[in-house]
């Protein structure tokens, strides 16, 4: 007998308003469209607003009374991330899920943001810092849950302290790797300073294992002409060794049970249970050896703070 599909049951979020970044496609509608069912308001703040708009139709589609609604977000600029920022926190209205998910992987060549950090550093770490600090006010005011997307491979990772902007060296998935192991020791650490200083927050991480979608096809072709063949061997994959490569449905499940479930913990990672973590349903992991630095913790918000120019408070 074919073992069934795995799943959750999200709790009522009726009166909860949830901010997805990366909603526009993948992972990010698919949590989006799981948040509206269970009655949340959910807010997606995208690059492109045309991929937006297919997306709120294609969550209105699949539940048409969802409370869903476009924002502009550009990661890879600061003043567009401390833009939304403003915007969110004068609208007044307490945000109690934030889901870090946007992210740009492992383009072939060095790409620099609107500010000049490397592309996936920028983007998928500072920019989320940032965004976090600027929301702080909201995120408080709901006693939000932070959840921030990991990588399984991060957790091979380390960092360059001296190159953290892969300026002399640059190797692509090495960058993805350690731009996401900076944002998983902020996630832990945003959930440390949180107890610490009384802002409310639970912060924690997930990673959706190997999952299908076209964060790992579109960066291998950027700025190519025809497609790479990595991206035709990735989807040849999927559907021949489906233990594997799961789709999205399946692959929002940790973050879907980070996010809402009351069991969820802050300072905890989760992922999929199945063969190598890569597929199934959520379950509780080991934080990555990689992650479990308080020093390193420390010196990656110390470092975003600086770069970023923007501030947590201290009491």
């Amino acid at each position: 007998m074919p073992r069934s599909k795995p799943d959750i049951q999200v709790p009522d979020l009726s009166g909860q308003r949830a901010v997805v970044t990366g909603a526009s496609d993948g992972l990010g509608v698919g949590l989006a469209l799981r948040l509206a069912r269970a009655g949340a308001e959910v807010v997606l703040p995208v690059r492109n607003r045309a991929k937006g708009a297919a997306a709120v139709e294609r969550i209105r589609a699949a539940c048409p009374r969802a409370a869903v609604s476009l924002r502009d977000l550009d990661l890879a600029s600061l003043a567009s991330v401390a833009d939304l920022g403003r915007s969110l926190v004068a609208e007044g209205d307490p945000v109690h899920i934030l889901i870090n998910n946007a992210a740009v992987m492992t383009p072939p060549e060095r790409h620099t943001t609107a500010d000049g950090f490397e592309l996936q550093f920028g983007t998928n770490h500072l920019g989320h810092f940032a965004l976090a600090a600027h929301l702080l006010p909201v995120l408080t005011a709901g006693r939000a849950r932070v959840t921030t997307m990991a990588t399984l491979a991060a957790g091979a990772s380390r960092f360059d302290w001296a190159d953290l902007q892969q300026e002399r060296r640059y190797r692509a998935m090495r960058a993805y790797n350690r731009s996401k192991l900076a944002l998983m020791l902020f996630a832990l650490e945003l959930d440390r300073r949180s107890q610490a200083y009384g802002w409310g927050l639970t912060s924690n991480v997930a990673h959706p294992g190997l999952t299908l979608t076209n964060l790992q096809t579109s960066g291998w072709n950027l700025g190519r002409g025809r497609e790479s063949v990595r991206t035709r061997m990735f989807r040849g994959a999927a559907r021949v060794t489906p233990f594997l490569v799961q789709q999205v449905d399946t692959g929002v499940l940790p973050a879907l049970y980070a996010a809402t479930s009351p069991r969820a913990e802050g300072g905890a990672l989760y992922g999929p249970d199945g063969f190598a973590h890569l597929t199934g349903g959520p379950a509780e992991l080991p934080v990555y050896r990689a992650a479990r630095s308080r020093e390193d913790a420390e010196r990656v918000w110390t470092v975003s703070q600086e770069l970023t120019g923007a501030r947590f408070p201290v009491a």
